[in-house]
């Protein structure tokens, strides 16, 4: 592991990858070099899941008119289809599209408590399509970490001690969704939740519990603007729930 004790407070700690000349990578924000194909990868699955969860989560209701509803909504979600080639800025925009189509369909009809039974519902999902890579803890953090990069968000991996099996860290020092959702209410958006953090937090944290570690996430703001801490640990007999402030 690379350690970097240059900043201010504790060290960061860099979890490797691998570099596209097969090498250990050790920068702060490794994804950096992601493919456009892995790019769209990503988009199509983050997706994936939340279609799959949410209609996962509306069979549980039993609520046979909103199922109606729900699949008219999808032939929304899924208009002008990318081939799966395309660039990924246009795999972007259908997530960007049917994540926010969906939110609208949940939060009108039940209301913004249900937010988090959906993140739990795409979670399981989340649990059978994301690999397991073999790094205990660490695999949920890189998957958050791979998202941030998705967005353009500044991030690294930071911890007093290497990530590894049991335990690891990152921190996004300044959160491109937000960038994204003031962009989009410019041009008019409707946007339906004050805050990202409202679902993403329960997302995140859903991922990592489906994965059988426990999360835990810290919400702040500065002068590079939004961000938030993640931790994953490895739940031991006698731990609680993961927890988060706001």
């Amino acid at each position: 592991m690379g350690v970097d004790g240059t900043g201010p407070g504790r060290p960061v700690v860099v979890l490797p990858v691998e570099a596209a000349d097969g090498g250990p990578e050790w920068g702060r924000s490794p994804y950096r070099s992601m493919s456009e194909a892995e790019r769209s990868a990503l988009w199509r699955q983050r997706l994936h899941e939340a279609e799959a969860g949410l209609t996962r989560y509306l069979v549980s209701l039993d609520d046979q008119p909103q199922l109606a509803e729900w699949f008219a909504l999808q032939g929304e979600i899924f208009a002008d289809l990318p081939e799966e080639s395309a660039p990924s800025a246009q795999w972007q925009r259908l997530f960007f599209r049917g994540q926010a189509l969906m939110e609208r369909f949940l939060v009108r009809r039940y209301g913004e408590q249900v937010l988090a039974a959906w993140a739990a519902s795409n979670a399981e999902v989340h649990r059978t399509v994301e690999p397991d890579h073999g790094r205990g803890a660490a695999d949920p953090i890189h998957r958050i970490a791979r998202q941030a990069e998705l967005y353009g968000s500044e991030y690294e991996f930071d911890d007093e001690r290497p990530p590894g099996r049991e335990h690891a860290e990152l921190t996004i020092t300044h959160c491109a969704i937000w960038d994204y959702r003031e962009q989009a209410r410019r041009s008019g958006v409707t946007i339906t939740l004050a805050s990202p953090c409202t679902y993403c937090t329960h997302a995140l944290s859903a991922n990592i519990r489906a994965k059988g570690f426990r999360p835990a996430y810290r919400l702040q703001s500065g002068p590079t603007g939004h961000g938030c801490h993640w931790e994953a640990s490895a739940v031991t007999e006698g731990t609680e729930e993961g927890t988060g402030t706001r």
